[in-house]
């Protein structure tokens, strides 16, 4: 999970938590950094972060052989339709926006493990 707002990480973390193990970045660098180490099943990305935004960490997932089949949910604040058109151009899986249901974020990841 990569979004640089601690209380937003801790939002999901407390609707993940109990099911899945969750890695935290606060910003571009350190989730791509994350993801390289780990190979995660599923990569939760905020569009609007310091350093690299998620976009251009979603295009650097998307260009490394070792990543670029993860899953990757867009969750932002973001929530124009040009917003969601760049997301799914990039390879982004799905997009929730900010606010969003903890239940639908759980769903949401649940399915994108299954898939």
């Amino acid at each position: 999970m990569c979004d640089d707002e601690a209380v937003l990480r801790e939002l999901v973390r407390a609707s993940l938590d109990q099911s899945y193990e969750i890695a935290e970045a606060g910003d571009g660098i350190e989730s791509l950094q994350l993801a390289r180490e780990l190979h995660p099943d599923l990569i939760v990305l905020d569009m609007m972060m310091p350093i690299k935004s998620g976009l251009e960490v979603l295009a650097e997932l998307r260009a490394d052989p070792s990543l670029s089949e993860t899953p990757v949910l867009m969750l932002t604040a973001r929530a124009q339709a040009a917003d969601r058109l760049a997301a799914a151009a990039g390879g982004a899986d799905r997009y929730l926006a900010k606010p969003f249901s903890p239940l639908e974020l759980a769903a949401t990841v649940a399915e994108l493990l299954r898939a």
